[in-house]
């Protein structure tokens, strides 16, 4: 089946439906992870994202029930050079196509990937329009065009819990009445930890309870009161997608919260931090997604590789005040990754410590914040 892409700046990419048929806009970026596509495709952050894979072979490893980052696709389409129908993988429980098809989310081959992504890397990311019916490219152009663009979106309402939950050995439980009269459990983990969801991963929850969390997971709009309510050692604060600048009641709440008990943002969290400290944050041109983007470690000039997913940083000239250390920074353009309070405990980075897909090198973070726990409550 042909299906068009047509970007917001007039080009136009041709190529086949693996899936059936089509007709959506979004957001178009790219991967440059070789695998982990599953973990990608579930990854709340890609809310509103049409996701191109820069590795030309995609499926061959088909797809399982464990590899997964949510409870569905979040991706609004998957393009990618050539698709691979027979999976070979003992793990493999189903074809990436069937995953696609009962989610009723496209996927699209035979698209010059290179030559994509090469575009945004030239112009930026950029709305898209895709479609297996809509094969007029100025028809198509214009559909993007009236998109709605990424900035000024909150698109955390989309991707948060409806209500509140417990990670427990690997399984979400559903929290039964109001968090008012919500009692920890017994025999959990030793710290508890109050996770707020702005799109998390799950294997930043699997993180955190190998370290001995229990972890309350909690919709972005909680309220700064509730939290004190809760009483938790720790605060996270996730991951998810969209512009940052917009989820201001997020801010707010983080606000509320800073210096009352350890707390650790990564990605949308270190972003929402960083506005919640007085800073601002702007869109990159096409952002940081991939499994190989090159992080130095201001502190002890270490260099880590690390697994990245977001399109705005914060800007690290706002942060002007002395107690504020920017303590991590993109090797490729110089943007910020990192920061911490000098006297209060509060840390936050732009990557993913957690990886699914990607390498390890800062799973130490996750040891950093519990470290942090552990010297307020056993002082």
């Amino acid at each position: 089946m042909k299906a068009l892409i047509a970007l917001e700046d007039g080009s136009v990419f041709r190529g086949r439906s693996f899936t059936g048929p089509v007709d959506t806009t979004g957001e178009v970026v790219f991967n440059t992870s070789m695998s982990g596509y599953q973990e990608i495709l579930t990854d709340p952050s890609y809310c509103g994202q049409i996701v191109t894979m820069t590795y030309p072979l995609i499926g061959s490893y088909g797809v399982n029930t464990r590899d997964v980052e949510s409870d569905r696709i979040q991706v609004r389409a998957l393009l990618v050079k050539e698709y691979q129908e027979v999976p070979s993988n003992w793990r493999s429980e189903k074809t990436l196509a069937d995953y696609l098809r009962e989610a009723g989310v496209p996927g699209i081959q035979g698209v010059d990937t290179r030559a994509l992504t090469r575009r945004i890397r030239v112009a930026g990311a950029m709305r898209a329009a895709l479609s297996t019916s809509d094969l007029d490219p100025e028809s198509l152009v214009e559909k993007a065009r009236k998109s709605p663009p990424m900035e000024g979106l909150d698109l955390v309402r989309e991707v948060t819990s409806k209500g509140p939950w417990l990670w427990k050995d690997g399984t979400a439980l559903p929290v039964e009445g109001p968090l008012d009269a919500f009692q920890w459990p017994e025999g959990g983990g030793q710290w508890r930890v109050v996770a707020v969801d702005y799109g998390i991963k799950m294997n930043i929850l699997r993180s955190l309870e190998a370290r001995g969390c229990t972890i309350l997971v909690v919709p972005a709009d909680v309220s700064g009161e509730t939290i004190d309510r809760l009483e938790p050692h720790g605060l996270f604060l996730s991951n998810g997608p969209g512009d940052p600048a917009a989820v201001t009641y997020a801010v707010d709440t983080i606000r509320q919260q800073v210096g009352k008990r350890p707390t650790f943002g990564i990605c949308l969290g270190h972003q929402l931090v960083g506005l919640a400290l007085g800073g601002t944050t702007f869109k990159l041109k096409f952002g940081h997604r991939g499994g190989n983007q090159p992080v130095q470690d201001l502190t002890t000039g270490k260099v880590e590789i690390t697994s990245q997913n977001h399109g705005f940083a914060v800007d690290m000239d706002s942060l002007n005040d002395p107690d504020i250390e920017l303590t991590h920074v993109n090797l490729n353009d110089g943007t910020l990754e990192g920061l911490r309070h000098r006297k209060i405990p509060l840390f936050s980075v732009q990557y993913h410590p957690e990886a699914s897909p990607g390498p390890h090198d800062a799973g130490y973070l996750f040891d950093r914040f519990v470290a942090l726990m552990e010297v307020q409550y056993r002082e």
